[in-house]
């Protein structure tokens, strides 16, 4: 066979051209083309029989000479499965003369029409040459029928991922003859999957009629890669290419067994995987306490916030009616390891009385639900859930990975518990801790609003004060977790309205606590209030207008690395993130008073490390990272508000219109969840173009949500990037899709 028909065996075809090909004995089997078949119709129409010869002398094949043709099995042959597809048509009459041979009105003729038909239906009118060839491509195959007893099995334990041969569910396992190892092997090797066979058993020979695969859980599709690398049948490279990226996550977390029968009772965005049940509750502080009575929670909301993150610590998932795949509950659920289903538009809550509806059902505190933040469905009740998979295969599966990975993966950190989990899954430093998640606490949240709330720079000092001890702590401990590994901080960027009081309640709670009137509160707020507060006051604008914020937090910065250099012989790599730039004047005007203070530091004299940088956030940022690059060591792209500054949409409130922009095919993919390559893409292309033109030592990273991406990672595996920094449990995703990423090209 050439290369070009090669490459058309799909399927259960190729399974059998790979073990005809390894001498072993296969059904005798030919296969054929829409496009030859749609042909040879065409040819029989203007009376010619060019094609009907060759046609003829290949179903010839399918004869022992000196014998009667025997019975004809018509099968499709697609690269996966598709619903619908024509089951095995077997026991079809050979045809009686070359007429019959292209005759759709006979029985093997009205067979391969029935099975290219369930391919689906015709192309439309629009479509691209690359959908014309590849329906074209599409194979049918005719078998010669095989004596012998027919038997089935599976290749491998669908559990443990043992090589076989195992039975199909609830069939014994049947006797088989010694050459079905060999079978089993080729096919295995060939395949890298676990594969339902059918083979006709004729004395001491088992005849390969049939081969596909089976569906079976990311644990035993590990175990059986790492399996094949020890058996010698694959190298290591070859295990990591082989393996799903997208399976990783049914390892790191619960999810729903596969044969649970429920209906789910709404859907919405899955913004962070695994699956959950537990009691309905409505409140952070009602999630604390379902917690201490040793209970599961969900907490349902409309919308979480960084008040809330003592509550969420608490519950085992969350479900909230806005949001999308950065919104403050998905980024949370992702550092924390729990699924959410975010955008439920379904969802309305009455917290006074206690109950919610979700689509169709009502439901009170206390009921059980179960979510799947992996599918973003919501079901009804506690359903069976599968425990992670986290072994030595993936361990070893990973370290694999990183032999041929060139790109680091960094994390997206601030707490310890978050750090110690990623470096339990590989991580290589910390491309992102924000400063101001490092208050989610009640005590510590009172001290950030006590700041945020200062109406003169003698109450901020005072509000300050505080601020520079809980910090400097939190950095030594981090420094500390982290050893030599960078640390890259990002400079205070609270959006002021994901920060400050919200319900009646938690304003007349903040008053209190600030020794302010309920009247006087109000007022502040009121002048604080952003008409678009994720455009507003933040980022470097903040420490520019208060630069004795700047201050703090390097002082907190500089105590924190003092501190850690005391307790451990490694130093401290420091890297210094200013957020939401425009221009190298901003940059270098927060530069200039950084040194200031890190240049009288001794402790970077004594070795401790220090770089300084900027993220990317906005378009004109990118377009001026040639003059931003002069004045720093480093740039990382924020993913998330650059996908927001360059579409003009608002990451939160996008899920309501982006279903409609997929329905009408006006946008192929939610551009907050896989990066828009054509747009955002290209003006990172741009500044890193532009940032290394001038300055060749510059380090890039990625520190965004998309760098867990699979997608996004394979494209920004094409760019001169250094890193890429993502939430704890996606790391393990990051180092295997690059891996593979590199090994492609």
């Amino acid at each position: 066979m050439s290369r070009a028909q090669l490459r058309l065996l799909v399927g259960k075809a190729r399974w059998l051209h790979v073990a005809a090909d390894a001498g072993l004995a296969v059904a005798p089997t030919i296969a054929i083309t829409r496009a030859a078949w749609e042909a040879l119709q065409a040819e029989r129409k203007t009376g010619t029989d060019t094609l009907r010869k060759v046609w003829v002398t290949t179903l010839f094949k399918l004869v022992t000479p000196g014998r009667t043709p025997p019975e004809l099995v018509v099968r499709t042959s697609a690269p996966r499965h598709i619903a619908g597809l024509q089951p095995a048509r077997p026991g079809l009459a050979a045809p009686a003369n070359e007429s019959e041979a292209v005759d759709p009105q006979r029985a093997m003729g009205k067979a391969i029409n029935a099975a290219f038909a369930s391919y689906g239906p015709a192309l439309a009118g629009w479509a691209s040459e690359a959908e014309r060839e590849a329906r074209d491509s599409q194979i049918v195959i005719v078998q010669a029928s095989v004596s012998g007893k027919i038997e089935h099995f599976l290749t491998r334990n669908t559990t443990t991922g043992r090589i076989g041969p195992v039975a199909m569910p609830g069939e014994p396992l049947p006797r088989l003859p010694a050459d079905t190892a060999k079978l089993i092997e080729t096919v295995d090797a060939a395949s890298g999957q676990h594969m339902a066979c059918v083979v006709s058993v004729e004395g001491n020979t088992a005849r390969l009629v049939s081969a596909r695969p089976v569906q079976v859980s990311a644990g035993a599709q590990l175990e059986a890669a790492v399996e094949r690398v020890q058996a010698g049948v694959w190298m290591p490279a070859e295990a990591v290419r082989r393996f799903n990226p997208a399976q990783l996550p049914q390892l790191l977390h619960p999810r729903l067994t596969d044969d649970h029968k429920a209906t789910a009772i709404a859907s919405g965005l899955g913004v962070s995987p695994g699956a959950a049940s537990g009691e309905i509750v409505f409140t952070p502080d009602d999630a604390a306490r379902c917690r201490a009575r040793g209970r599961h929670c969900i907490l349902v909301v409309m919308e979480t916030g960084p008040g809330d993150i003592e509550g969420m610590k608490a519950a085992t998932g969350f479900v909230t009616a806005r949001g999308g795949m950065t919104s403050h509950a998905a980024v949370v659920a992702r550092i924390t390891g729990k699924p959410c289903v975010a955008g439920l538009r379904s969802l309305q809550i009455d917290a006074e009385n206690g109950i919610c509806k979700i689509g169709d059902k009502v439901f009170a505190t206390g009921q059980r639900i179960t979510i799947d933040g992996s599918e973003g469905a919501i079901y009804e009740g506690a359903l069976p859930l599968s425990r992670p998979h986290i072994g030595g295969a993936l361990s070893r599966l990973l370290d694999w990975a990183d032999d041929s990975r060139t790109i680091a993966v960094r994390t997206n950190a601030e707490t310890i518990e978050a750090a110690r989990t990623a470096l339990s899954f590989g991580a290589e430093g910390i491309g992102l801790a924000r400063s101001e998640h490092m208050f989610f606490s009640g005590e510590r949240m009172r001290a950030l609003r006590r700041l945020i709330l200062s109406e003169n720079e003698q109450d901020r000092a005072t509000a300050l004060e505080g601020l520079v001890d809980y910090q400097a702590a939190d950095y030594a401990a981090l420094f500390q977790t982290m050893q030599n590994k960078p640390v890259n901080v990002r400079l205070f960027d609270p959006p002021l309205h994901e920060f400050l009081p919200r319900s009646e309640d938690d304003i007349e709670d903040t008053a209190e606590a600030l020794g302010l009137s309920l009247k006087a509160l109000k007022a502040r707020l009121q002048r604080l209030d952003e008409v678009n507060p994720m455009l507003g006051h933040r980022g470097v604008r903040l420490v520019i207008t208060y630069p004795e914020i700047l201050a703090m937090q390097v002082r907190a910065l500089v105590a924190g690395v003092e501190a850690a250099m005391d307790n451990q012989d490694l130093p401290v790599n420091l890297e210094i993130m200013v957020p939401f730039v425009t221009s190298a004047r901003e940059v270098a005007w927060v530069k200039s008073r950084i040194m200031d203070i890190v240049g009288n530091a001794p402790v970077f004299q004594r070795g401790a490390n220090l770089a300084f940088g900027t993220m990317i956030e906005l378009p004109r940022a990118c377009l001026r990272a040639g003059d931003i690059a002069k004045e720093v060591d480093f740039i990382s792209f924020g993913t998330n508000d650059l996908t927001q500054t360059t579409y003009g949409i608002s990451r939160d409130d996008a899920p309501a219109f982006l279903a409609t922009y997929h329905r009408r095919a006006l946008y192929d993919v939610d551009p907050f969840v896989t990066i828009d390559q054509r747009g955002v893409g290209e003006l990172i292309r741009i500044a890193i173009e532009r940032g290394r033109a001038v300055n060749p030592h510059l380090k890039v990273g990625i520190c965004g949500e998309h760098a867990g991406e699979t997608n996004s990672l394979r494209f920004f595996s094409e760019l001169d990037i250094d890193y890429v920094s993502c939430s704890p449990y996606r790391v393990p995703v990051a180092r295997m899709v690059l891996a593979q990423s590199d090994g492609a090209n």
